[in-house]
């Protein structure tokens, strides 16, 4: 069976790319499931330092396969909680992830795809990139994060205005909201993203996991107790190598090599 997501890692940073551009890199139980492994092989990889997403063709990811769920009949039900269940452990792993994640929104994302496109550390989104929620117009409910990330990102009433009103933004229109950083030209975004995905490889890895969950964690938590486990975490970083070698690296005037 052919994959519909390609795995390649180079110079530290593994590349996840959806790879069915002819049903518009659509989800279906085995691209769910090769999202999952491949997701646990970026964790395990200790070669692995900074994780790229990004979709082949002109879009990103439209979200479900609607065909597999027509085919599904009426064992739809059954069929879409069997998808969710890789879907979901795969969003999970992938946002809590403890190397950094750049996700390059290179056309529209809808549906699930959408879950995928603002889950990353560093979002860009191509000039073509268009993000929707869209599951309302076939009877369905969000998924993958959706109504997790988005009201968190762009505001309650903004994610009431996406799902209820069907509001698409475009580029310009998500990085203004908050669901991406920057929109580059699409002939430049795949380059740009390499690029920073390479420069986060070369960065202290268990800092910014560390600096990651932190940020992850801080809505769920009081103030004191954030500020206990800034305290504890900013420790940890401090006994390990990288720390010595950054602050030598400062001292002396030179890029520091962290391992």
């Amino acid at each position: 069976m052919t994959e519909t997501i390609r795995y390649e890692v180079q110079d530290g940073v593994a590349r996840i790319i959806l790879d069915n551009p002819d049903a518009g890199n659509a989800i279906d139980q085995a691209f769910a499931d090769r999202l999952l492994d491949l997701a646990h092989a970026a964790e395990d990889d200790r070669a692995v330092r900074a994780v790229l997403l990004t979709g082949a063709g002109r879009l990103f990811c439209v979200g479900g396969n609607v065909r597999a769920f027509a085919a599904a009949s009426d064992n739809l039900g059954n069929f879409v909680r069997k998808l969710t269940a890789s879907l979901h452990m795969a969003v999970a792993r992938l946002a809590s992830l403890s190397k950094p994640v750049v996700v390059a929104v290179n056309g529209p994302a809808a549906g699930a795809g959408l879950g995928l496109a603002i889950l990353g550390d560093v979002v860009l989104a191509g000039r073509s990139a268009s993000f929707t929620v869209a599951y309302p117009g076939i009877g369905l409910s969000p998924d993958a994060g959706t109504t997790f990330l988005l009201p968190r990102l762009v505001g309650l009433r903004k994610a009431q205005e996406m799902l209820f009103l069907a509001k698409t933004l475009n580029a310009e229109e998500a990085v203004s909201a908050g669901l991406a950083m920057r929109v580059l030209e699409d002939g430049d975004l795949l380059p740009e993203a390499e690029k920073i995905a390479r420069r986060l490889a070369a960065m202290p890895t268990q800092a910014l996991a560390r600096s990651k969950r932190l940020l992850l964690s801080s809505s769920s938590r009081e103030l004191e107790t954030q500020l206990e486990r800034e305290a504890a975490d900013i420790a940890l970083c401090a006994l390990e190598p990288n720390a010595t070698e950054g602050i030598n690296a400062f001292l002396e005037g030179r890029k520091a090599r962290f391992a």
